[in-house]
């Protein structure tokens, strides 16, 4: 048992250890205690703190030579910075904007078009959780190299959220998107209403980001794939996306998913039409990449344990011949074992599965097809796979 302790505290702290590890998601402050993505004070020596989206950290900072500005730490020449407005709102936001930006607002906040009614005893706390989940959106959506515009500077191809509650006759609104704008029913936010709703979806998994991710995934698609080249080769992997949405939706609704459909899908929900087919892969991307690069970041791995789980082949790929594919490979398979691991650190808790779900063949070559068109679009997410 001592040696088992011994060599947990080791895995533990390797990450700390040395300038060659990889620390994508802890930094240090300028006191040497560790930084977290959502701190905005460091709770040792009580540094500001603040998140630089464009280079995807978060650092202690010094005041800068006027009033509201700071320099960072972790580069002093980098210029001039400012925190965002919505630091000392319920929002609560840590991120920093160039000192020159006419905006006072950072890119996050930016894309707010509508926030709750604040006046409202609950909304406060709700817009709190779902700016948290927001933020962790758009920092990975910026760390892929993905476009994050928003519509007050692009009305026409632009990204916007509004958060809101039941309108004037009682209605609640309904989360999705469209033309750029996603919409979210701020009760998502409350954790009782948001496992109702689960339950009554048999839905194996709700949460804010997951929502963000999924219609997020929505457009990008307009953005990356409509009328473009994928155009074709989207269409031989999902499905042709011209079939009516109205049919799939009332058809998915009265009559369910196909029997068979985790031999073919990540989710129920993405049999319903290709957008969601894309929209849910793309979600399950996103929680992939994410997860996977947290982990690491943390030292953990599951490469260690014997699990009988059999590693996807080469074939399985979108483009097999792909340079990138045996990179992209090992990131999957990582998944699948770093998942298991998981899912039995949660089942000793006495908690649901971290991932409920299992990846199908089928699957793998449309998370590749995705994993290639942001990495044209963006030009960063193989620097992820980088593992």
């Amino acid at each position: 048992m001592h040696r088992f302790f011994e060599q947990l505290s080791s895995r533990i702290i390797a990450p700390f250890m040395g300038e060659s590890s990889r620390n994508s998601k802890v930094w240090p402050c300028r006191c040497g205690q560790s930084l977290f993505f959502r701190n905005s004070q460091c709770l040792a020596c009580n540094a500001l703190l603040g998140y630089q989206p464009e280079e995807s950290r978060l650092t202690s900072l010094q005041p800068g030579p006027y009033a509201g500005t700071w320099t960072l730490d972790a580069d002093p020449d980098s210029g001039l910075f400012r925190r965002c407005a919505n630091l000392d709102t319920a929002a609560a936001c840590n991120w920093l904007l160039p000192a020159n930006d006419h905006d006072s607002l950072c890119i996050a906040c930016s894309l707010n078009r509508t926030i709750p009614d604040l006046s409202a005893p609950d909304n406060p706390e709700r817009w709190r959780k779902v700016e948290i989940a927001k933020r962790r959106l758009v920092a990975q959506l910026i760390t892929l190299g993905l476009q994050v515009i928003p519509k007050t500077v692009d009305e026409d191809t632009g990204l916007a959220f509004d958060f809101i509650g039941v309108d004037l006759e009682g209605n609640a609104p309904m989360t999705g998107h469209a033309n750029g704008l996603i919409t979210l029913d701020i009760k998502e936010a409350d954790d009782a209403h948001r496992e109702q709703v689960r339950a009554a979806m048999h839905e194996p998994y709700r949460t804010l980001l997951g929502h963000f991710r999924h219609e997020v995934g929505h457009y990008y698609w307009d953005r990356l794939i409509a009328n473009g080249p994928w155009l074709g080769s989207f269409r031989n992997l999902f499905g042709d996306e011209r079939a009516s949405y109205a049919e799939a939706l009332d058809r998915h609704y009265q009559q369910g998913a196909p029997l068979d459909w985790p031999q073919q899908y990540v989710s129920a929900y993405a049999t319903m039409h290709p957008w969601e087919d894309w929209a849910e892969t793309w979600a399950h991307y996103l929680h992939m990449m994410d997860a996977v690069d947290t982990a690491l970041g943390f030292g953990m791995s599951a490469r260690e344990m014997d699990f009988d789980y059999q590693p996807f082949p080469t074939s399985t790929l979108y483009d097999p011949e792909h340079p990138g594919g045996e990179a992209f490979l090992s990131f999957v398979n990582a998944w699948i074992e770093l998942a298991g691991m998981l899912n039995e650190l949660s089942r000793s808790m006495g908690q649901p599965d971290f991932y409920p779900f299992v990846l199908p063949a089928p699957a793998i070559a449309k998370l590749h097809f995705i994993h290639l068109v942001i990495q044209q679009a963006g030009g960063r997410a193989d620097e992820v796979l980088a593992l």
